[in-house]
């Protein structure tokens, strides 16, 4: 199920997320909007979550030369 999210920055969706947080905290939602609130920060946590789990993985396949330079990258193999 696509989201309406899915195509937020990084930056963009976090910040969406503490908005979820700080509207959950204050518990003037109702229950099935806090449900559906839950849900999307579930989601957001989640795409938060992998596109840092990719940025890592960019940073790991970056090769070092001989004097621990950057010396190019290596494609990333996921899974």
């Amino acid at each position: 199920m696509d989201s309406p999210n899915e195509d937020l920055s990084f930056e963009d969706a976090l910040k969406r997320l503490e908005q979820i947080v700080q509207r959950l905290e204050t518990g003037d939602a109702r229950l099935d909007e806090a449900i559906t609130l839950y849900e999307e920060g579930t989601r957001l946590r989640q795409r938060c979550t992998d596109r840092l789990d990719a940025a890592q993985s960019r940073i790991e396949a970056i090769r070092l030369d001989a004097d621990g330079r950057p010396a190019g990258t290596r494609p990333f193999a996921a899974g």
